[in-house]
């Protein structure tokens, strides 16, 4: 006889919660993550109810402050927040925005005719999710103040004071107890994405301060805005007219432009309120390509930015086949074709506008994509038929393009043709692993034979690869695929990997999880990251973004002390650790020191300072200690000097290695860090390393 299960799934079983709690259960859902991109996030949410004031035409200066304790402060000198109380929820506007879900003037109703918020969750949010949070609202004569923490009001809205000013501001501590890998904003990527707003509202001015190392007091009442209390902390100001074509402009400043003149159109569509278009081509075989939703960047695109590129190549096409620039029976320009040099920014604001999540990375509003065609497609034929030059330049890249793209699909084809028969054509030099499941599997992709040779006998041989390269891969930031595939190097890697490259890249059949990038501690190790990195970004994009991409980190010093074996990935570390047995010396002092009388100096100050009778050797020999207590310590100048057990159990073994994981936090900043450094910009990249100059860490 089988024992009946009780039924207990019951009325009782059902939760219900109240006021903010789901936010604080569930932050993800309103954030997207409790990372650093979610943190940041609880900036643009607050900044997006100024910068839509802005758009509205009734703000026209936004100051965001960060401040010590890890507070924000965001002001907008708009019309206010409302005060009086709400007639459906019995207390005051300002509480029901900031306490209750769903509560806003985006609804539809006359407040706002565009704007970035929908769901009227941005502010309620943030405070849902900060430790501390206040709204000082300067509205008809009077300051008006309520406190709030994690959600929940600290004390009925009170007037605290009068003014002359008017407008919101906001300030708010993240909660720690959400954000557990950290709540430290990170200033410059507050500066890049404000900087770019700036961009899309003409004439608004947008001041970032960092204000973390100040001290001083603000008074309620006569500090509306911080900027001139503190002038001497690090802050920048944008004001643009522009608008989109200085964005365009700005995000070019590194190239040279095919055409003088920016395309741009800016008009209304049915049931579109804007839809505003600005492009210009460059010297350059990628695209960077921006779509904004009501002034929210949609980093992943969506109907208004499948709209552009449809209508992009259709208009190119045409023009082409008419003005009889391209050969008859020739193939159409692909995509990918008519996007190869191109910088686009694709603004639509919508009254009623739809979004794929509450982060807004995507835009779905269907409508969009009809009137980015409309609008997109008459003003820019129209600029090609009225400038046959700059027609004339496009098009010719276009061709350029198309050219390098069968040349390319040739080459592909004849490396991919060659990898049918998986396991017989793997590279030589490839010491592969046991196993075929790719999410147990590590690719090692080390400098040089040594050692190459060194990690494939320190290997765990089931789950770790080794892929020794010899040398410097190809720069690629400005070499087609055909060019590419013709390195032996980068060809070897492909292969390894198993995804193919180019349109038909399939992540799916990924060879390795884990990826390492393991080369040597120098200039010349870093060069080699750098450029695998590059090839990377520029060609496995997926790979960064979906977290399969590593940097090893290998040590330094190894130190032994009698049986005790110690290794240290930096002098700071190994200083740390050993600083009374080396006289208050740095490691690399002694270790550096060639004149015998300058290093007898500092044996002896190590001796008497720590009892301890120091001797030096050259730089890679050892350190180490006559009496009974010996102190044995090695520098390392790269991977082929450690033997096999040492780069297992440093750099290899999965339970004591130490690695970065690498990822893109900021697409288009990252872009353009690898256009600087690694494309044909030779000024700019003087000028980058010569402000950056006091931050490298040399090893000579």
């Amino acid at each position: 006889m089988t024992k009946e299960k009780k039924d207990s799934y019951g009325a009782d079983q059902i939760q219900v919660l109240e006021g903010l709690e789901p936010v604080r259960r569930r932050p993800g859902m309103y954030i997207g993550t409790t990372g650093p991109d979610g943190l940041h996030h609880l900036i643009w949410e607050i900044f997006d109810n100024s910068r839509d004031e802005a758009m509205g035409g009734f703000a026209n200066d936004i100051e965001v402050a960060l401040l010590p304790n890890n507070r924000v402060r965001v002001v907008d000198n708009g019309r206010g927040i409302p005060v009086d109380i709400h007639k459906q929820t019995k207390v005051s506007a300002l509480e029901t925005i900031m306490t209750v879900l769903h509560a806003g003037g985006k609804f539809g109703g006359e407040g706002y005719k565009v704007s970035g918020g929908l769901h009227g969750v941005g502010a309620s949010v943030v405070n849902a999710l900060s430790i501390f949070c206040e709204v000082l609202v300067h509205k008809d004569g009077g300051i008006y103040a309520q406190e709030y923490s994690q959600g929940k009001k600290k004390a009925n809205v009170k007037k605290i004071g009068s003014t002359k000013a008017n407008g919101t501001i906001v300030s708010f501590e993240p909660d720690k107890e959400i954000f557990k890998e950290g709540v430290e904003f990170d200033f410059n990527r507050v500066v890049n994405h404000l900087r770019q707003q700036a961009y899309l509202v003409p004439a608004l001015r947008i001041t970032i301060i960092d204000a973390r190392a100040w001290n001083g007091k603000i008074d309620i009442e006569s500090d509306f805005y911080l900027r001139d209390l503190h002038p001497g902390a690090p802050s920048y100001t944008f004001f643009f007219e522009g608008g989109l074509s200085s964005l365009v402009k700005f995000s070019n400043n590194l190239f040279k432009p095919l055409h003088r003149s920016i395309f741009y159109v800016d008009k209304p569509a049915e049931g579109v309120e804007s839809v505003e278009v600005a492009l210009q081509y460059v010297d350059d075989i990628s695209s960077r390509i921006l779509g904004f939703a009501n002034n929210i960047f949609n980093p992943e695109g969506g109907t208004h930015i499948t709209g552009f590129k449809t209508t992009l190549t259709r208009t190119l096409n045409n023009y082409s086949k008419k003005n009889n620039l391209t050969k008859d029976g020739e193939d159409n320009f692909t995509g990918d074709d008519v996007l190869e040099g191109l910088t686009a920014v694709v603004s639509v604001k919508l009254r009623e506008i739809q979004f794929e999540g509450q982060t807004k990375a995507k835009l779905g509003s269907v409508e969009a994509q009809g009137a980015v065609t409309t609008v997109f497609g008459d003003a820019f034929s129209a600029f090609l038929e009225e400038n046959p030059e700059e027609a004339r330049a496009i098009i010719g890249k276009a061709i350029l393009a198309m050219k390098a793209r069968k040349a390319a699909k040739a080459a592909k084809d004849s490396v991919l043709r060659k990898g049918v028969l998986e396991g017989m054509t793997l590279p030589g030099k490839l010491a592969d692993c046991q196993t075929r499941d790719a999410s147990e599997s590590e690719l090692f992709i080390v400098e040089g034979d040594s050692a190459g040779g060194t990690a494939k006998t320190g290997r765990d041989r089931k789950t770790q690869a080794v892929l020794p390269l010899r040398g410097k891969i190809l720069n690629i930031e400005r070499a087609r695929l055909d060019r590419m595939l013709s390195s032996e190097q980068i060809k070897n890697l492909v292969l390894a990997l198993g995804t193919a490259i180019g349109d038909t890249f399939d992540i799916s059949k990924l060879r390795y999880h884990k990826i390492i990038i393991a080369t040597d501690a120098d200039v010349d190790g870093a060069h080699i990251r750098t450029l695998l990195l590059t090839l990377f970004y520029r060609y496995f994009r997926p790979l960064l973004d979906g977290g399969f991409i590593y940097i090893a980190q290998s040590p330094l010093f190894k130190v032994k002390r009698g049986k005790e074996i110690m290794y240290f990935l930096t002098e700071e570390e190994l200083h740390k650790k050993l600083g009374k047995n080396l006289g208050g010396k740095g490691v690399e002092e002694i270790l550096n020191a060639t004149d015998e009388e300058s290093r007898g100096e500092m044996l002896e100050a190590a001796d008497a300072d720590a009892d301890a009778d120091v001797s030096a050797g050259e730089e890679g020999e050892e350190v180490s200690s006559k009496k009974s207590n010996k102190l044995h310590i090695q520098r390392y100048k790269g991977l082929g000097e450690m033997n096999a057990e040492e780069l297992w159990e440093t750099t290899m073994d999965p339970a004591r290695r130490v690695m970065k994981q690498v990822n893109v936090e900021d697409g288009q900043e990252s872009d353009k860090v690898f256009d600087m450094l690694m494309g044909d910009d030779v000024p700019a990249r003087k000028h980058f390393i010569q402000s950056n100059a006091k931050l490298a860490t040399i090893d000579i």
